[in-house]
C-alpha cells in the first residue's frame, strides 16, 4: 500500500534534466562538429562515457568547456 501517491505522482511529473547526452544532442546544444567534440573528448577537454556501443557526454562538462572558451575569446 502506498503511503504518498498524490508525492510520487507529484515527483513522476517533474521534468528531467539530461545530463549526458548523445554526439548529436552535443552537436546542437555547441554548434560544434562530431569530429571537433570527439577531438576534445579524446583530448580529454570535455567529459564523456562509453555506454556499450554509444558513447554519452557530460553536459555540465560541455558547458563548462564552452563558457572557458568564450572567455578566452574575450580575453585575447
Amino acid at each position: 500500500m502506498q503511503e504518498h501517491p498524490e508525492k510520487e505522482e507529484a515527483l513522476l511529473k517533474e521534468p528531467v534534466q539530461q545530463e549526458w547526452v548523445s554526439y548529436p544532442e552535443a552537436e546542437r546544444y555547441s554548434g560544434l562538429s562530431h569530429t571537433t567534440l570527439w577531438r576534445y573528448v579524446t583530448s580529454g577537454e570535455i567529459k564523456a562515457a562509453r555506454v556499450g556501443r554509444s558513447v554519452r557526454i557530460h553536459l555540465p562538462s560541455l558547458a563548462r568547456f564552452m563558457e572557458e572558451k568564450a572567455g578566452e575569446t574575450v580575453a585575447s
